[in-house]
């Protein structure tokens, strides 16, 4: 056994070195390519019926379900409102935005009688599935995300349409 070491390690060895390459570089399909094994030659196949996304009953449970409305939902619901709507809406939510104002169709005002009865649930389904030519924020954000702009679309509102004799505490502060 000793005398065949010498002679079976560099065998060793020069196995170990080759590569098998089918491993690294399989047959496989290309994206939108042909594929003969299936009927229809398409490589793209259906889920098979009643497959799941993963978290999609998660996230149908949080679009039914609005969180309690506190300063921090707010506050979140303010930085996303900022970071993806005022483009369209502004800042105010008058549906005066930089898109807006270079050109693109205006969103209806959040101050209008309509959208001020409207309930909560109705913004957060226009940021999900999209309303005229605003389209579909579903993929873009998180259903708690909606409900937090959704608050803060009602805070707009409460605030752009506050009148000083609504307020009795802010008239004695006023000069």
């Amino acid at each position: 056994m000793r005398r065949a070491l010498p002679l079976l390690l560099p065998l060793l060895a020069t196995l170990g070195a080759c590569e098998d390459q089918s491993m690294r570089q399989q047959a496989r399909y290309e994206v939108y390519g042909k594929a003969p094994l299936f009927p229809d030659h398409a490589e793209a196949r259906r889920p098979p019926e009643g497959t799941v996304a993963i978290g999609a009953l998660e996230r149908e449970t949080a679009l039914r379900e609005p969180p309690p409305v506190d300063a921090a939902l707010l506050e979140r619901g303010r930085q996303r409102y900022d970071a993806i709507c005022t483009p369209c809406h502004g800042y105010t939510g008058h549906g005066d935005g930089m898109v807006v104002q270079r050109g693109f169709p205006a969103p209806p005002s959040y101050h209008d009688d309509r959208l001020r009865a409207a309930p909560a649930a109705y913004f957060v389904d226009v940021i999900t599935r999209g309303y005229g030519v605003m389209y579909a924020y579903a993929n873009r954000v998180e259903p708690r995300d909606r409900w937090a702009i959704a608050a803060y679309i009602r805070a707009l509102q409460l605030s752009q349409g506050a009148r000083v004799a609504e307020a009795p505490d802010l008239a004695e502060k006023l000069p």
